[in-house]
């Protein structure tokens, strides 16, 4: 394997978008929103740049070089995630007993669910500022926010919560899925 004498990763921030670095926390932001997150290791360092981050690491052994990977993917995402924001859409499907979708408060409450009589409950961990989530024309929902990992973890909460057990999935499909990813 070739040895490389240093890793350096570029991260651009484009028009709009700061970043701003104390000690090992880095917080970007962007007109209200902003994420932060750690970024420590005794080997790597994230430095501010012209126009930009970098992730660097002088004489990388082969952890230290998929972490630099690693931290490069996560502050493009935080950059991204501030720019533009992410979005997961699910939708409820169901055959015969209509499911009714409710956002209240910090819970998702999924009623009816194979007729079932007791309601079936999601948790929304964390504040709508940080995660929106909506329900539209009763059976699509929408996850929305800037942290990639808090919108990700909503929307697989809200998958879970539906999930079918001691029946064949292939003839009881009713349930809560993602549908899309994006941006």
């Amino acid at each position: 394997m070739v040895k490389l004498d240093k890793v350096a990763h570029h991260i651009a921030l484009p028009d709009g978008v700061s970043a701003s670095l104390d000690g090992d926390n880095v917080t970007i932001a962007k007109e209200g929103t902003s994420v932060s997150r750690e970024f420590r290791h005794p080997r790597l360092d994230v430095k501010q740049v012209d126009g930009g981050l970098e992730v660097f690491c002088d004489l990388p052994r082969r952890s230290e070089r998929a972490l630099a990977g690693t931290w490069n993917a996560h502050l493009n995402n935080m950059v991204r995630g501030v720019d533009t924001g992410f979005e997961y859409r699910l939708q409820a499907v169901y055959s015969h007993f209509p499911m009714t979708i409710k956002v209240q408060g910090n819970k998702l409450t999924v009623t009816n669910l194979f007729g079932e009589k007791v309601p079936r409950v999601a948790k929304l961990p964390w504040t709508p500022g940080e995660v929106e989530v909506r329900v539209e024309n009763k059976t699509d929902i929408l996850v929305k926010g800037s942290d990639r990992e808090k919108v990700g973890q909503t929307a697989a909460n809200i998958e879970r919560c539906c999930v079918v057990k001691k029946r064949d999935r292939r003839v009881f499909q009713d349930g809560i899925y993602i549908v899309s990813k994006g941006a």
